[in-house]
């Protein structure tokens, strides 16, 4: 196989070029879901069930600049950058910017509802019970995976892992400011 040119954007969209190995662009396509970062895609029609029982879909976070994460009360990766998002959701909630939490499917509800109420999350959370959500977002299996998403629902950027906090408001300003 030859090598494989990819195409991303930092976090101001400036495009970078990476040449990658053969065997390295195909286990980051998969694992990072890569493949399209050089150009925006639309979030997949989904229907996000909330915890006071409320149905969102993503057609419902159209006109806002939307921060959706796939976490679960297990990773300690997603319990230690809760704080974070916490954080940027009220940074940038009066000026149109929106966080939805996904928690996972083997994640217990009543679990999930404990660490949202004992945390007072600010933000909207939802169960994907079935395990639906996840796949149709990439087949999401490493948590914490975080998508942000332009006023149009489109993607903008995946992060799996804790995104950078300064990068991350950086492309929140432009993405708010457009």
């Amino acid at each position: 196989m030859a090598n494989r040119e990819m195409t991303n954007t930092n976090a101001l969209g400036t495009p970078r070029r990476t040449v990658l190995g053969a065997g390295v662009a195909l286990g980051a396509t998969a694992l990072l879901g890569l493949a399209g970062c050089a150009g925006r895609e639309d979030a997949p029609d989904s229907t996000f069930v909330l915890l006071d029982g409320q149905q969102l879909r993503t057609a419902d976070l159209r006109g806002k600049v939307t921060l959706v994460n796939f976490w679960a009360t297990t990773c300690v990766t997603c319990v230690k950058e809760m704080p974070a998002l916490v954080a940027t959701h009220q940074k940038f909630a009066d000026r149109g910017y929106e966080t939805l939490a996904v928690a996972m499917s083997y994640d217990p509800p009543a679990w999930v509802v404990n660490f949202a109420q004992s945390r007072q999350l600010p933000f909207k959370v939802a169960l994907d019970n079935t395990g639906q959500i996840a796949q149709a977002w990439g087949d999401v299996q490493l948590t914490p995976t975080t998508y942000l998403l332009d006023k149009q629902g489109q993607i903008v950027k995946r992060y799996v892992g804790e995104p950078e906090a300064e990068a991350l408001h950086a492309l929140i300003e432009k993405l708010l400011n457009t």
